[in-house]
């Protein structure tokens, strides 16, 4: 059969919905300043579908800097690769802080979040390596991990006794092969909120051989003492071989980057091939980013909004009987049950009756029956935002409960 033919006619699990979802609840277009209010259909809600954590990404001295940096050096400067002709002292320099940061001996800019982890695991392992990986994990993790010619063994979501159970299985492949074994786990897991047990899988390090890899794009930035991040909040920052996290969550921005041993960290650079054979970030982003930086660690009172935000968010919708799961980060999802179509049509009771705006996830992201909404307060969300949004979820699970979704059209 002809390629194009066969994804005509098998649009995949999301795009077979297209036609009916575009626009609206998938590829929705949100509007307006970044904020807890912004503008859908021309309308203003309330948002709780972008991961601005600390209200960075529109605050006016990180608007000042990257509109200064854009001035000074425009959006092409530097050219080419970082290996090739697209190094500035600028990009060392933010490594550098980013290391210190994370009390790491070093760090590596990457471009993007999604290929910068997917390159890592790709640059880091042989085909005689072994490489073990938390169920729950992201799809760019899971990405990273097909890429992989040699043995892959997953464990039960945050299940302790299911990864000692690989790692036994990894040992001896391992030992076999001559090779290593690599364990990936997550800082904060980004659908369910809760965090990775990095405490727990720290402590086998004492009966198996194996380094760590913790993705931490949802907790850098939101969690521990100084905002460092799930290693922090755990305190087994030190244990962590590889730390990996985003600067699209918590610093409103664009690039990714990875702190480890000096040694590991100079390995990936001369060996990651996304960024051996891509163009440099941007001036404009690396300068931002540093700003972005500066405010995170000098400006503790955001971080400090935030979670006064979560608190009063998941406090109050508990209180209220709703299923928020096992979450202890900012994420805040909300379970409820119901069909693929009374999922769609709740979400549009809620954005067009009460202007609330979230993201919904059904299958097969979720098993069948299950409607997950996914909160992501922020540090620039109000208390009557909070009590407002809390309000409009009691009206739509009571509608959902009677079955007023079941019919053909919402009211």
């Amino acid at each position: 059969m002809d390629i194009f033919d066969r994804i005509k006619n098998d649009m995949g699990p999301l795009g077979r919905y297209a036609d009916v979802a575009e626009g609206y609840y998938i590829f929705p277009k949100l509007e307006g300043e970044l904020s807890n209010r912004m503008k859908f259909k021309g309308e203003d809600v309330i948002v709780w579908s972008i991961n601005n954590y600390l209200g960075l990404g529109n605050h006016p001295d990180v608007r000042k800097a990257d509109t200064q940096a854009t001035e000074d050096w425009g959006l092409a400067y530097p050219m080419g690769s970082r290996m090739m002709s697209g190094n500035t002292q600028m990009h060392d320099d933010l490594e550098k802080e980013l290391a210190d940061f994370e009390n790491k001996e070093a760090a590596v800019l990457v471009n993007f979040g999604y290929q910068g982890i997917m390159s890592a695991i790709d640059s880091l392992l042989s085909r005689r390596d072994v490489v073990v990986y938390d169920a729950g994990c992201h799809a760019c993790i899971v990405d990273g991990v097909r890429m992989h010619s040699g043995k892959r063994l997953v464990f039960q979501h945050n299940d302790i006794e299911s990864l000692e159970k690989q790692l036994k299985t990894a040992t001896k492949i391992a030992e076999e092969q001559e090779g290593g074994i690599l364990v990936i786990s997550e800082g904060v897991f980004g659908m369910r909120g809760d965090q990775g047990k990095l405490r727990e899988i720290v402590a086998l390090k004492e009966k198996y051989s194996f380094r760590l890899l913790v993705d931490d794009a949802h907790g850098f930035g939101t969690l521990g003492k100084t905002g460092s991040g799930a290693g922090e909040e755990q305190g087994v920052q030190d244990d962590i071989d590889l730390y990996f996290a985003t600067f699209a969550k918590a610093m409103g921005s664009v690039g990714a980057f990875l702190a480890g041993d000096k040694d590991t960290i100079q390995f990936i650079k001369y060996n990651m091939r996304s960024q051996i054979f891509a163009k440099s970030l941007a001036m404009p982003i690396v300068q931002g980013a540093k700003k972005r930086l500066e405010m995170l660690r000098t400006m503790p009172e955001f971080k400090d909004k935030l979670w006064a935000n979560v608190r009063q968010l998941q406090s109050g919708l508990k209180e209220a009987g709703f299923d928020i799961g096992n979450t202890n980060s900012c994420v805040s999802p909300v379970y409820m049950k119901g069909s693929v179509e009374e999922a769609m049509k709740l979400v549009y009771d809620l954005r067009e009756n009460h202007r609330i705006f979230c993201s919904i996830v059904v299958y097969p992201v979720v098993p069948k029956g299950i409607i997950l909404l996914r909160l992501i307060p922020t540090a620039v969300h109000t208390s009557e935002d909070i009590v407002e949004t809390i309000e409009a979820f009691k009206a739509v699970q009571i509608k959902l409960k009677a079955g007023a979704y079941d019919g053909e059209k919402v009211s």
